[in-house]
């Protein structure tokens, strides 16, 4: 059986390439669903490679991307003066694609009203632009995918239950990587021998410590993690063998002593590490490891449980996280700062000798010179440093962490809301919508 130039002989893998093989000589509507980051557009690209109609475009389209008010206009095309914007006639995604393949990814995150467009598309090939009344007709295959559950968006009213019922006929669920860490040494050599091969160099191997070690870590990013982190490390490395030690540097994650421990950092017994023995040295079975990650381990150690999270649940909690570190960091730096002026105030009054030393002027300096160094330690909210009330820990909630960070993130980059969601870690399309849900539109245009 081929692979469709998929990496991965996993059991999971090879019933995701088999579905693969089925459906990609039909015009079957395909829907692949699987955390980001786990190669939804990879196996799309392979139905399409593999289907009567590779001779013809396929289309990606990210539909998280795109902002509602524009992403029926960007699928359908539009009308000249259709809307504010508009001043030519525009042919859509689904037209550029006619007869070849359109791939829709992100497909939860796709509005009501555009849906039903697509619904019509599915059933009847017809559309109609964006100010239009004309109708088109098209021959496309669509592929989906979605890294939320569908069946959860239909019960919220989030998602149509026709169009989920018209998609779900042929699904293709991609495991996460920690399912299958099996695949992670053929993916490890695939990623390096590439990196090396545009860079023209030699890649020299990895050694199994370190194997052992990406093979123990939960990859909340997947594949596309990996992938990050080889290319990276061959490119800074030169191709230089892989070893556990020049690895630290590159761990996608702060990993605490006693985790390091369990995934093969302690030399001596990683061998033994997942194996307990008795007395009579009768092997017993491995304790189950709990689905769990240990995040920064130089603050508070803050546990992301990953069964049932989202990632933008994941994003949030993390940022709030990282702001509440920053907090304790900043009330400890003030502590500090009120007991050197204390200090300084003593001093000055009970040497009347060294006057000059202890001058108001040298008092002012040093306030000032620790009220910079406090700043350096809190870059996400510098105007709020004066207000001691601002970081107080019980009266902080989510949403108002959140749309701190947000604001603070659009005025760092001039407005730029690409630039913004990357510092944040989100996506446009999220960014968009928190912008319409703390009702900041009109101030980040």
């Amino acid at each position: 059986m081929t692979n469709f130039g998929i990496i991965g002989t996993s059991e999971p893998m090879r019933r995701a390439i088999e579905r693969v093989a089925q459906v990609a000589p039909t015009d079957l509507t395909v829907l692949i669903t699987g955390e980001s980051g786990t190669g939804k557009e990879v196996f799309a690209q392979a139905i399409h490679h593999a289907s009567p109609r590779r001779k013809h475009r396929m289309v990606s389209v990210n539909c998280g991307a795109i902002p509602e008010t524009l992403l029926e206009a960007e699928l359908f095309g539009n009308e000249k003066g259709a809307f504010t914007g508009a001043v030519e006639q525009r042919k859509g995604f689904f037209e550029a694609a006619d007869k070849g393949t359109i791939f829709l990814d992100e497909l939860g995150e796709m509005p009501l009203g555009t849906q039903v467009k697509l619904l019509r598309v599915l059933e009847t090939g017809e559309f109609s632009r964006v100010g239009s009344s004309d109708v088109l007709r098209v021959n496309v295959r669509v592929i989906a995918a979605t890294n939320r559950r569908l069946e959860e968006e239909v019960a919220q009213g989030n998602f149509r239950r026709d169009l989920f019922y018209r998609l779900n006929a042929v699904q293709i669920v991609l495991p996460p990587l920690r399912e299958h860490p099996e695949d992670i040494p053929t993916l490890v050599e695939f990623f390096a021998h590439r990196t090396a091969q545009k860079l023209g160099i030699l890649y020299e191997g990895i050694s199994d410590d370190a194997l052992r070690v990406l093979m123990n870590l939960p990859w909340l990013g997947n594949i596309r993690e990996l992938r990050n982190m080889v290319e990276t490390l061959v490119t800074l490395e030169k191709g230089k063998r892989i070893t556990l030690e020049m690895l630290r540097p590159y761990m996608p994650l702060a990993l605490p002593a006693s985790r390091e421990e369990s995934m093969g950092f302690d030399d001596e017994n990683s061998a033994e590490s997942n194996v307990h023995t008795t007395d009579t040295d009768e092997p017993v079975q491995p304790v189950e490891q709990p689905d769990e990650v240990y995040l920064d381990s130089n603050a508070t150690r803050a546990l992301v449980h990953l069964p049932g999270k989202t990632s933008e649940q994941v994003e949030r909690e993390m940022m709030y996280k990282a702001l509440m570190n920053m907090a304790h960091e900043l009330a400890g730096l003030r502590e500090e700062i009120s007991q050197l002026k204390d200090a300084v105030y003593r001093q000055q009054h009970q040497s009347s000798s060294t006057n000059a030393s202890h001058s108001p002027s040298s008092i002012v300096a040093a306030e000032r010179s620790t009220q910079q160094e406090s700043a350096t330690l809190l870059p996400v909210l510098p105007s709020q440093l004066d207000n001691p009330m601002v970081f107080d820990a019980p009266s902080l909630r989510l949403e108002d962490v959140e749309q701190r960070l947000i604001i603070t993130a659009l005025e760092r980059s001039g407005g730029n809301r690409r630039l913004a969601a990357e510092q944040l870690g989100i996506s446009e399309r999220t960014l968009y919508r928190k912008l319409h849900e703390y009702q900041l539109l009109e101030r980040f245009p």
